[in-house]
């Protein structure tokens, strides 16, 4: 009786272990091992978007005075809070004593960190967020990288050409661009006249090495994503006015998945290039 007891709790113990496994990969997820990070939330109160929003910096292990800073910009319909995953956690303790200081920026739902009508974005970035995550980690402000995903990513690649070497390194992750203003969906711009000043493509293309010659850059989309043949376009515009991109188009759509698998490749993008700044 005992025997068959016995029996029964193994295999009921084995039969629980996929389901078990999942719910731990799911919780590394959703509460992923920090690896000695400092993750602080605090709330600007933006002047030049007229609301108070939740910003998030991110000290790792060692880290705070004199390291670099990276500002990463989050995707539409996403928040700061998209890349407090294990992914990011897991990439960024992998470099070591090259790891950053991250600041993650509120962009709203989707602001597309433009200055427009519903509020000065791009001002924002650069004049209040960028300035308060510098004062709270103390980080190096000659270093300072700006990278992000899909709306983030347009974001990252704008502040870079409006502002032509300011950043160590220019970062957009299947970057939400569009050829004309016809293409782009509800909400993205304001108008027509919106799309025409903050047109990424044309801005490429109004001169020399855009972004800063000694900046760095990286484009990466995926061969199924929407967003492809517009960043290729990027990059072609951005190669033809002398300005040097590393560009990949790797296998994947505009998804989670298609990111998670790259950002350790990001990350070592951004610290090489904070490193030689």
């Amino acid at each position: 009786m005992l025997g068959r007891r016995l029996l029964g709790l193994s295999i009921a113990v084995v039969l629980l272990l996929p389901a078990g496994w999942g719910l731990f990969r799911l919780y590394r997820v959703f509460k992923p091992d920090q690896h000695g990070a400092r993750v602080t939330h605090f709330t600007l109160k933006s002047a030049l978007v007229g609301r108070s929003l939740e910003e998030i910096v991110v000290v790792p292990k060692g880290g705070g005075a004199g390291r670099p800073l990276l500002v990463l910009l989050h995707g539409r319909g996403s928040s700061p809070n998209s890349y407090l995953t294990r992914y990011w956690f897991d990439a960024l303790a992998g470099l070591g004593s090259r790891a950053p200081d991250l600041l993650l920026v509120n962009g709203g739902e989707s602001s597309y960190y433009h200055d427009r009508a519903g509020g000065r974005w791009g001002s924002y970035v650069m004049n209040e967020a960028i300035p308060a995550a510098l004062a709270r980690t103390e980080a190096d402000r000659r270093r300072i990288a700006i990278g992000g995903i899909s709306m983030g990513g347009f974001g990252a690649v704008f502040a870079g050409l409006r502002h032509p070497g300011a950043f160590c390194a220019v970062g957009g992750h299947s970057a939400a661009l569009w050829s004309t203003g016809g293409e782009t969906p509800q909400g993205a711009f304001d108008d027509a006249a919106d799309f025409a000043r903050n047109d990424v493509i044309g801005m490429a293309s109004s001169r020399s090495a855009p972004l800063g010659r000694s900046t760095r850059v990286w484009i990466d989309v995926g061969n199924q994503d929407p967003f492809a043949s517009a960043d290729a376009e990027l990059v072609r515009v951005l190669r033809e006015h002398g300005q040097k991109v590393t560009f990949h188009t790797w296998p994947g759509a505009h998804s989670g998945s298609y990111w998670n698998k790259h950002v350790a490749a990001y990350l070592r993008f951004y610290a090489a290039s904070l490193a030689a700044c």
